[in-house]
């Protein structure tokens, strides 16, 4: 099944804390995923930014929101029991708590008033049904960060042809490669054989050389032109290669990229993209928001 929204754990949540026992977070949610019937990968899903796990993210605040009702609390850090009002609600037999619920306890209103009156200062309201804070952060987020992609490819496929070649340079420098800017644009351009553009070093020390054969290309690359590009470093006794365009490859080009011997990267329009937004090139920063928690070790006596 998919993985449940936040709204959908509270009621279970609540039920597995019924025992007045104190629990951890990992605990619970390790008990909620076997009865959701969640696989590994689902388990294991995690958040764009990678930082963290979908379903512990959503348990976790299923929790919050229960906590600021006042149906659960929190006993040490990581740990948490059922109140006396949770108990009173679990005695009502209810098919679902959600966030509706939570707004007849006078806690709760005063914790979702207090964020609307931060929403209409300016702040921007981050909360759905189905998703929580992090995730609708982080679903805004990619959406600008989409569309950033989206007009940084548009500005490549207009470029010309000696500004592509540069961004590339300066893109696999900027990665690690080639040692120094000077380097590298001394290696690009350098080659006349057919299907390569230029050389690369693998590392500052030149231990290793890549090939090269980026392209302005419309149309999708397919596996002709990879196998082609492969037969160009077999002429040079080379093992790897990296073919960068601004289009996108076939899923045969794919395919025989990673049967062949030699180490051939293939890095489409979009992941050109997105390597130039992880590196920084290219693009400036319009703003930045830290994100920050309750530090609970600091709040603990020795």
């Amino acid at each position: 099944m998919a993985i449940p929204d936040y709204q959908t754990v509270m009621l279970p949540l609540l039920r597995f804390a019924v025992d007045q026992q104190e629990h951890s977070l990992r605990e619970a949610i390790d008990k909620l995923a076997e009865e959701f019937g969640l696989t590994d990968e689902e388990r294991k899903e995690l958040l764009p930014s990678g930082q963290q796990e979908v379903f512990m993210n959503r348990v976790g605040w299923a929790r919050t929101y229960m906590k600021k009702a006042g149906l659960l609390e929190s006993t040490r850090r990581g740990y948490f029991k059922v109140t006396e009002r949770g108990l009173k609600v679990l005695r009502q037999n209810l098919a679902r708590i959600d966030i509706n619920f939570l707004d007849q306890f006078e806690e709760f209103r005063q914790f979702r008033a207090l964020r609307h009156q931060r929403i209409e200062e300016g702040e921007v309201e981050v909360e759905t049904p189905q998703k929580t804070p992090e995730e609708a952060l982080e679903s805004a987020f990619k959406q600008l960060r989409d569309g950033l992609s989206t007009d940084l490819l548009q500005q490549m496929k207009s470029s010309s042809p000696s500004l592509f070649e540069k961004i590339v340079v300066e893109l696999l420098v900027k990665m690690g490669y080639g040692g120094s800017r000077q380097d590298a644009g001394r290696a690009i351009g350098r080659c006349g054989d057919e299907g390569i553009d230029g050389i690369i070093k693998e590392d500052r020390l030149g231990l290793d050389i890549i090939y090269i054969q980026a392209k302005r290309w419309e149309n999708t690359v397919g596996r002709p032109d990879v196998q082609k590009f492969a037969g160009a470093l077999q002429g040079q006794r080379a093992k790897k290669g990296i073919m960068i365009t601004t289009s996108t490859f076939s899923q045969e080009a794919y395919d025989y990229a990673s049967r062949i011997d030699s180490k051939i990267v293939l890095i489409d329009g979009e992941r050109l993209a997105q390597l130039m937004i992880d590196h920084n090139l290219g693009v400036s920063p319009m703003a930045t928001y830290e994100i920050k928690k309750v530090d609970s070790d600091y709040f603990t006596e020795e």
